[in-house]
């Protein structure tokens, strides 16, 4: 009889750790994939205020005042004069419009607007290179520290959200952001973030397609419930933590906390920018997988005939099999993945290409079989009118970008 309380209590035990195990993977709401990887120029924090006979004319003439402010900024910063554009071209180079605050009336319309702008087309216009050098592909695991307790994708955090709301198009890092579904929450914890064993890492930061690791924390102190909060940040780089920087904010009540956060990722955004200027962000040697052993050399005891066995055999293998290479690319829409495999598919000596990790609106993986040289792999992509980074056996690739069409008409017609 007790053998079988026992048992019953041990099947009881399983059932809820297993049901517990697959509760933590399944994460329910957890996942939150990132707003924008597209690489778009943004120009934040336009205000406006114009008044029109209706609410829907003011606020189209908001829009089109903020595209022609936030044009003129863009210009100025990349060195393009602030010379203004008509209407007609600004509509066909702004990729979208951003409402950070926004009061409409029946015929005033009071905003603060942020601008994206299609990197390749306001590049043409300015006449610049669309090129930018970024850093490796860095792994983001955010921290947030409130009540004593560490969350990184348990649950669904404002740090995370703050993170995902991030546009990265004007950062010269390069984040591979996990959306946190899956199991992102077992392999990235705040445990991991202060593991320092770099085998488990290696093998982390492979399954996401990274080269190191950042880890941005935030430590979140609530004066009461509903009032002040001040946030402590520290950016963090590589397995050791080594600290890169902190900084500290406060915002008067808990509806702020948003804002708060969102100022904080473009702080340690900065912070990772210095760092990577200043050398301090170069991947780490550890975090590289093991030389492979040496193939072992022919004795010289031993005869003609099995050199050139053993010479024969290893050719045939190496033409047979072909070369395993990583390759990184964008995944906006769930479109791009077949049309990116297809087109791999299509570039001469590819045997195989297969997805092996899929993050919409990220940065997915893809396994791609060569038969040739990694130099090769890259100068047919280049050929194909993508534009590589990186070298050997792991690329990031992006679509080279598209010029404005030459007759585009011209349109000198301005809102009041």
């Amino acid at each position: 009889m007790r053998i079988k309380t026992l048992s019953a209590f041990a099947a009881a035990a399983l059932a809820l750790a297993t049901g517990g195990l697959v509760a933590q993977i399944d994460g329910g709401a957890r996942g939150l994939a990132a707003v924008d990887s597209s690489g778009a120029y943004e120009v934040a924090g336009i205000g406006v205020d114009v008044a029109a006979k209706t609410a829907e004319a003011a606020r189209l003439g908001g829009w089109r005042l903020a595209q022609r402010r936030a044009w003129t900024q863009l210009s100025q910063r990349l060195g393009g004069g602030g010379a203004p554009v008509s209407d007609g071209t600004l509509d066909q180079i702004v990729s979208g419009i951003v409402v950070e605050r926004e009061h409409i009336g029946p015929t005033r319309y009071i905003a603060k607007l942020g601008v994206l702008f299609d990197r390749g087309r306001a590049s043409a216009l300015l006449g610049i290179s669309t090129y930018a050098s970024r850093s490796p592909a860095m792994l983001v695991i955010p921290v947030q520290m409130s009540g004593g307790v560490a969350q990184v994708f348990e649950q669904r955090t404002e740090w995370q959200a703050a993170w995902a709301r991030f546009r990265t198009g004007n950062s010269t890092l390069d984040y591979v952001r996990p959306s946190g579904s899956g199991a992102d929450a077992l392999l990235l914890n705040a445990g991991q973030a202060t593991r320092p064993g770099r085998g488990w890492w290696r093998t982390i930061i492979d399954q996401y397609g990274a080269s190191d690791i950042l880890v941005p924390t935030v430590r979140l102190y609530r004066q009461w419930p509903g009032g002040p909060v001040i946030g402590v940040f520290t950016a963090r780089h590589g397995p050791d933590g080594r600290t890169i920087g902190s900084f500290t904010l406060r915002v008067g009540t808990a509806a702020g906390l948003p804002q708060l956060l969102d100022a904080g990722v473009a702080r340690i955004d900065a912070l990772y920018q210095r760092g990577l200027r200043a050398g301090l962000l170069d991947p780490d040697p550890t975090l590289s997988p093991p030389p492979a052993p040496e193939a072992a050399k022919p004795t010289d005891d031993a005869t003609t005939g099995d050199v050139d066995a053993i010479l024969a055999d290893l050719a045939s293998n190496a033409a047979g099999q072909g070369i395993p290479v990583t390759v990184q690319f964008d995944t906006p829409a769930a479109s791009t993945v077949s049309a990116t495999e297809s087109a791999m598919r299509g570039v001469p000596g590819v045997r195989s290409a297969q997805t092996t990790s899929l993050a919409l609106g990220g940065v997915s993986i893809m396994r791609v079989v060569f038969d040739g040289d990694p130099a090769q792999f890259r100068a047919a992509l280049e050929a194909r009118g993508f534009q590589v980074f990186g070298s050997g056996q792991t690329v990031r690739i992006r679509r080279a970008a598209q010029l404005l069409p030459p007759d585009l008409p011209a349109d000198s017609t301005t809102t009041p």
